[in-house]
């Protein structure tokens, strides 16, 4: 019995329409199906951050919803936030402030600090350290991502 649903879903601005299983993870689904693969995957309960991405503009773990719920909605991935020529300024910042060792959970934290930006131009260390109290990383000891979100914010405002 075929139980798949068809399902339009807007990723990086590009619109997609696929017919998936209705238990098929929005992570899955962005790795598997686009080949997007800088969503990672790590604890795939919610806890760790690695797999945020932007729903409809605001931070959501992809590996706690649904493809299904995607549907008719718009999904920003690292992917979609610059390239090698043309770095985010978050990106940039994360470069220049050495913010990321293996990097596994970089994407994640990306994704999660874009929006707070956008309402935080002038964060201060505290708000930056609450925004990623979500967001695991095993490598750093976030000294260097809270100066990376920083650099970005004074970047964002020229």
């Amino acid at each position: 019995m075929d139980n798949l649903i068809t399902i339009t879903v807007t990723v990086n601005g590009k619109e997609y329409t696929r017919s998936v299983e209705p238990r098929l993870l929005l992570s899955d689904f962005i790795r598997h199906d686009l080949g997007l693969t800088g969503t990672h995957v790590g604890c795939e309960h919610g806890v760790c951050g690695t797999c945020t991405v932007l729903f409809d503009g605001q931070p959501a773990r992809s590996c706690l919803t649904f493809a299904a719920q995607a549907d008719g909605h718009h999904i920003t991935t690292v992917e979609g936030l610059g390239d090698i020529d043309s770095l985010h300024p978050l990106q940039d910042a994360f470069h220049e402030a050495h913010a990321l060792q293996c990097g596994f959970c970089t994407p994640g934290f990306l994704m999660t600090l874009v929006p707070f930006l956008e309402e935080n131009p002038k964060p201060g260390r505290d708000e930056i350290r609450d925004a990623i109290a979500g967001n695991l990383c095993r490598c750093t000891g976030y000294q260097h991502i809270v100066d990376a979100v920083e650099l970005a914010a004074e970047k964002m405002r020229e």
